[in-house]
């Protein structure tokens, strides 16, 4: 049996060859290309000493059921060591329905923790100081909504808005490219994240307003140059409905952040990553003349790859996961999330989130990856690697601007359809065994039995018996006056997160301050292609 067996390419296609030395390296300057960790473009990093100054904060995204149970796990796991807390919300919330719709029947709590009001907030991050832990939000077309609670809760601790830290997630493009768990149609939605963004660069300094997410589109099945490029060109178009909005590039620029993910083939992520860094500092500087050193730099976030799991052969999954990890940490990330071996069947169980967490410790602690900055600078492969990954990913953003930008792109179908293509071919790979996936398609044995998170169907009721005492007791004609002033404001030009915030303030649920959205920019139902 030959040890490896061809064709030999990375996972996205892209051919290798058989040796790298000087002469797959030409034209390369040093200076220029690549330069020192934290010196323009930032290939090596964005800052000079890396991980020996900083390590990457260890934020493991969690949420399930109820608030009550999710804040639980979130004392545990800062007990654990965890540095930053990433909230997953259940499917209702993220479509803007409270737990008491009919709509939300049989979701509630399954994918995350259930959010329907400011009072569920406060119980999510009761007993936590929001001005000493980050907190990450993944959430999309409701997002407005629930940063607004988020604030609510910091003035109820009575930390002030400009020591809070973390970051919303808040992009709604990748959605309509990719995951799909869209309410508004883009236009609006993009208003929406426009608000938060002057906002926040107005009232929360160190806070980022978005997550520009390139995770998802790689969970749908991208390549990883169309996972840069798709990813690089939303961050492109938040940046030009900011400035259509009269913000100046240096005021926000500095607070857009990034999530990537963390795929199987090891060197072509940490090429990802590199390349990412290096194509944003130039569209900074060069295409939008931002004078901040600081604005130059992309910040991301990475997080092992969720559709790599396998539900056969679970404990595998935890080998594949440390080494997607390892890859977002020699590719230089500022934050890492570490998927647990039990997620190809259910939400993680404390002993998998555990050991997902002790596995970025070790790399932290005991690999000695962190003692010197972007160890593989400088390999023939690597750079010959960040090279084509920087050329492809520039093409597919350069094809996107001439059809007119990304809105327009999503509306004609462009990105959906080049990784629905990607998609096919890789799947096609596994199942004709030209990809192997171990313990899936060969090296099969018999199931290893595992452990599972089971979530209480009476978290449901729980959490609509809340809803149903909340709305006994707060002031229903102070709630309807706040979505009053909402629908008003929606309906013109200006700001809606001080309207969000009054309603919140007022314990409107997530659901009733959607609806008031949906009254005025209706809802999104996307035209199949073929």
């Amino acid at each position: 049996m030959k040890t490896t067996e061809g064709p030999f390419t990375t996972i996205s296609g892209i051919p290798v060859e058989p040796l790298y030395g000087p002469e797959n390296l030409k034209h390369f300057d040093p200076g220029r290309e690549l330069g020192n960790p934290g010196q323009y473009p930032y290939t090596r990093g964005i800052h000079r000493d890396m991980y020996r100054g900083r390590l990457w904060t260890m934020r493991q995204f969690s949420g399930f059921a109820t608030p009550e149970e999710t804040n639980r796990r979130y004392r545990y796991l800062l007990e654990q060591g965890q540095t930053g807390l990433s909230v997953a919300f259940d499917l209702p919330t993220l479509m803007g329905y409270d737990a008491d719709h009919s709509m939300s029947q049989g979701e509630v709590g399954k994918c995350g923790v259930s959010i329907s009001s400011l009072e569920d907030m406060e119980i999510l991050f009761r007993g936590i100081p929001l001005g000493e832990v980050t907190v990450s939000m993944t959430i999309n077309s409701p997002a407005a909504v629930l940063w607004a609670m988020y604030l609510a809760v910091a003035e109820q601790q009575g930390v002030e808005w400009k020591r809070i830290s973390g970051t919303l997630q808040n992009d709604i493009l990748k959605e309509y490219i990719a995951q799909k768990e869209y309410i508004f149609p883009p236009r609006p939605s993009m208003r929406l994240v426009t608000d938060t963004i002057e906002f926040g660069s107005r009232y929360t300094p160190r806070f980022n307003p978005i997550s520009i997410s390139g995770y998802h589109i790689r969970e749908a099945g991208s390549t990883a140059p169309q996972e840069l490029a798709f990813t690089l060109r939303d961050g492109i178009e938040y940046v030009e409905w900011a400035l259509r909005r009269g913000l100046e590039i240096d005021d926000f620029a500095g607070r857009l952040s990034f999530f990537f993910n963390a795929h199987n083939d090891f060197f072509e992520e940490i090429a990802k990553y590199r390349a990412a860094r290096k194509i944003w500092a130039h569209v900074m500087r060069d295409r939008y003349g931002a004078k901040v050193e600081r604005n130059w730099k992309l910040r991301f976030h990475a997080q092992t790859a969720g559709c790599s799991l396998t539900w056969q052969q679970p404990y595998n999954n935890v080998m594949r996961t440390a080494w997607q990890a390892m890859a977002a940490v020699l590719g230089g990330a500022q934050s890492l999330h570490t998927n647990s071996l039990d997620e190809a069947y259910a939400l993680p169980s404390e002993h998998a989130v555990t050991l997902a967490l002790r596995t970025q410790q070790i790399l932290a602690y005991e690999t000695g990856i962190v003692n010197t900055p972007d160890p593989l600078g400088g390999s023939y492969f690597v750079e010959s690697l960040t090279l084509q990954m920087e050329s492809a990913a520039n093409e597919y953003i350069e094809r996107i601007d001439k059809i007119g930008g990304m809105i327009a792109s999503i509306e004609s179908g462009f990105p959906q359809q080049e990784i629905a293509a990607a998609s096919y071919r890789y799947q096609r790979e596994i199942e004709q065994g030209e990809r192997v996936i171990v313990g899936a398609n060969r090296f099969q044995s018999d199931q290893e039995p595992i452990d599972l998170l089971q979530v209480d169907e009476a978290a449901e009721d729980h959490q609509a018996a809340k809803l149903a005492a909340l709305r006994k007791r707060r002031s229903n004609a102070g709630v309807e006056q706040s979505l009053d002033a909402l629908r008003r404001a929606a309906e013109g030009t200006g700001n809606t997160m001080p309207l969000i915030l009054d309603a919140v303030r007022a314990y409107a649920t997530v659901g009733e301050i959607c609806d008031a959205l949906r009254h005025v920019f209706g809802t999104y139902s996307e035209t199949t292609r073929v």
